[in-house]
C-alpha cells in the first residue's frame, strides 16, 4: 500500500512540475510510509504561495465593514433595542417616537418597524393595509398620530408567519430602509428586534447609527440579555445613549401601594456599570397596556397622565444626549 501511494506522489509531482533533478531532493519510504525528506526551490514557491494568500487575505479584511449610507431624507437615526423579548421595546419606542414629536411640535419623527419575525408596530399605531408607491417605485409609509411609519406587518398578512433565513431578512431589512420615500426626517426611531443577530449588523453596518436605546426591565434575567445588547453596539461603534428602566414599579389603582415586580433599580445599576445614562423610569401601569392594544399610544391617548410625563422625559433625554454627541 505504501509503495503504491508512494508512486502515485512521485507521479504526481512529475506531472506537475516535469522531470526536473530539482523537483525533490530525496523521497523516501518510512516505516510509517512517505516521508519528504528533503525539498526543492519549488517548496519556497509553496511558501510564497502561501504568503501571498495570506496578504491577500489580510487586504481583505483591511477593508472592513461596508461603507455606510444614510438613509435618504433622515438626518439622525435612534434604534431602540432590547436583548429580550417581552420588556416593552416595541411600545417604548412608539412612545418615544411619539414624545420626540410632542415636545417639539417642529421636528419630524419616522418609525421604523426592523422586527422582520413579529412587526408590532402595525397593532401599536393603529394601521392597516399596504403601502403606495411613488413614481420613483418607492413605498409611501402609512401615517398615523402624525408619524410616518414602515413595517413588514404592513407587507404580509396579520396572522401570516414570516419562515425566512438570514440573508432573506437582511434583503427585507434594505427594502425597509432604501426603498421608502420618508420624506424629510429629523429622527427616525427604529424598533430593532430581540437579541444580536443579523438585523442588528445589516442596519448598523449600513447606515449611520446616531445612537441606541437599551431597554430592560429590572429582573436580573432580562439584565443580562440587556447588558449582551449594549455591549454589541459598543462593538459595532454606535453610541449608547442610555437605558430605559421600565416596568419599573407598579401601584396598585386602589391604595396606591407600590410594589417592585420585577425588582428595584436593576436597570440602573446595570447603567452604572456600563458607564451610560439612565434616560427614564416607565412604570408598569393597567393604561399603557390597554391604550397599547387599541392602537393609542399614551403619550397622545392620554398625554397628561403619569405614564404619558415618564416617555416625554425619556424622549427628552434622548434628543438631550443626540444633541450633546453631536457638540
Amino acid at each position: 500500500m505504501a509503495l503504491s501511494t508512494y508512486c502515485r506522489l512521485l507521479h504526481m509531482y512529475k506531472f506537475t512540475f516535469g522531470n526536473s533533478a530539482n523537483i525533490l531532493s530525496r523521497i523516501g519510504l518510512g516505516h510509517n510510509g512517505i516521508t519528504v525528506l528533503a525539498c526543492s526551490k519549488h517548496a519556497v514557491r509553496f511558501k510564497s504561495s502561501e504568503a501571498d494568500r495570506k496578504e491577500k487575505q489580510r487586504q481583505h479584511m483591511a477593508k472592513g465593514l461596508p461603507k455606510q449610507k444614510p438613509v435618504a431624507g433622515v438626518k439622525q437615526v435612534v434604534v431602540v433595542a432590547s436583548g429580550k423579548g417581552g420588556v416593552g421595546k416595541s411600545t417604548t419606542a412608539v412612545n418615544l417616537a411619539l414624545g420626540i414629536s410632542a415636545n417639539d411640535q417642529t421636528k419630524s419623527v419616522g418609525l421604523l418597524d426592523a422586527d422582520v419575525f413579529g412587526p408590532s408596530i402595525p397593532k401599536l399605531m393603529n394601521l392597516k393595509g399596504n403601502p403606495e408607491l411613488t413614481e420613483k417605485n418607492l413605498m409611501r409609509p402609512l401615517v398615523n398620530y402624525g408619524i410616518p411609519c414602515m413595517s413588514m406587518g404592513f407587507l404580509v398578512e396579520e396572522t401570516a408567519p414570516i419562515v425566512w433565513r438570514g440573508l432573506m431578512v437582511m434583503s427585507a431589512i434594505e427594502k425597509l430602509l432604501r426603498q421608502v420615500d420618508w420624506g424629510h426626517l429629523d429622527y427616525l426611531v427604529v424598533d430593532m428586534p430581540p437579541g444580536t443577530g443579523d438585523v442588528q449588523l445589516t442596519i448598523t453596518q449600513n447606515i449611520p447609527v446616531a445612537g441606541a436605546v437599551i431597554v430592560s426591565t429590572p429582573q436580573d434575567i432580562a439584565l443580562l440579555d440587556a447588558r449582551r445588547g449594549a455591549e454589541m453596539f459598543r462593538k459595532v461603534n454606535v453610541p449608547v445613549l442610555g437605558m430605559v428602566q421600565n416596568m419599573s414599579v407598579f401601584q396598585c389603582p386602589n391604595c396606591q401601594h407600590q410594589t417592585h415586580i420585577f425588582g428595584t433599580d436593576g436597570a440602573r445599576e446595570l447603567a452604572h456599570t456600563l458607564g451610560v445614562d439612565v434616560l427614564g423610569d416607565v412604570p408598569l401601569h393597567l393604561n399603557i397596556r390597554e391604550m397599547s392594544d387599541r392602537g393609542q399610544p399614551v403619550v397622545v391617548s392620554s398625554p397628561d397622565s403619569p405614564e404619558a410625563e415618564a416617555y416625554r422625559k425619556v424622549a427628552s433625554a434622548v434628543v438631550q444626549r443626540l444633541a450633546a454627541l453631536s457638540d
